[in-house]
């Protein structure tokens, strides 16, 4: 990758550290995070923690490539910089936006090859929920993705997980939902976004 068009990551990568010899076990948890919300961030902690990963990253997407339509998507960066000041003081989970550097639409496969390359010292996973496992095979080099990367998967609604982990009853879909209805969003989002998560939605 061009140093001229580094990624962001919202905290410094010199915090992240493993014993002597031994890569960065990092998580990369992809999505839209349109908006991110508590649920995120206590899913990627919960990750973090039980598969004794170093970091998390939260990959801010701009375009699923099995979803064409992404007319509700909020603008890349403001979505990122939300990420970003919602992560702050969590410890070990990060936002990254890696994904807007590379061309579009952005395939995992792809993502995990330049990820593996610019940054040699880290071993990545890949973090998925148990709907996405269910249609794996829809997603472009799967084979290779398995071959190269072990997959965590959590469960999510009917789908069952690799791992156990408790899951918030909230979406993105909701808040977006409550905010074009004038209805509150207290709780379902960090305090430090909120104002902006109403400001940004109300206005779509």
């Amino acid at each position: 990758m061009n140093s001229s068009a580094a990624p962001a990551i919202s905290a410094p990568l010199a915090r992240a550290e493993a014993p002597s010899g031994q890569k960065i076990l990092t998580g990369i948890f992809g999505g839209s995070f349109n908006p991110i919300h508590r649920g995120h961030i206590a899913l990627a902690q919960a990750v973090l923690r039980q598969c004794g990963l170093n970091e998390v990253w939260l990959m801010v997407s701009p375009q699923n490539p099995l979803k064409r339509d992404s007319s509700d998507l909020l603008d890349d960066r403001l979505r990122f910089e939300m990420a970003q000041r919602a992560l702050q003081g969590i410890e070990g989970v990060r936002a990254c936006d890696y994904e807007f550097h590379l061309p579009r639409p952005s395939y995992t496969w792809h993502t995990l090859q330049c990820l593996t390359r610019d940054f040699p010292d880290r071993r990545f996973l890949l973090i998925i929920g148990g709907d996405n496992w269910a249609h794996f095979q829809r997603w472009r080099q799967w084979q290779n993705i398995l071959w190269h990367h072990d997959v965590i998967v959590y469960p999510r609604g009917p789908y069952p997980g690799t791992i156990s982990v408790p899951l918030l009853d909230v979406s993105s879909t909701e808040i977006r939902r409550r905010v074009s209805a004038a209805e509150s969003i207290r709780g379902l989002v960090p305090e430090s976004i909120r104002g902006e998560v109403e400001q940004y939605y109300r206005q779509r």
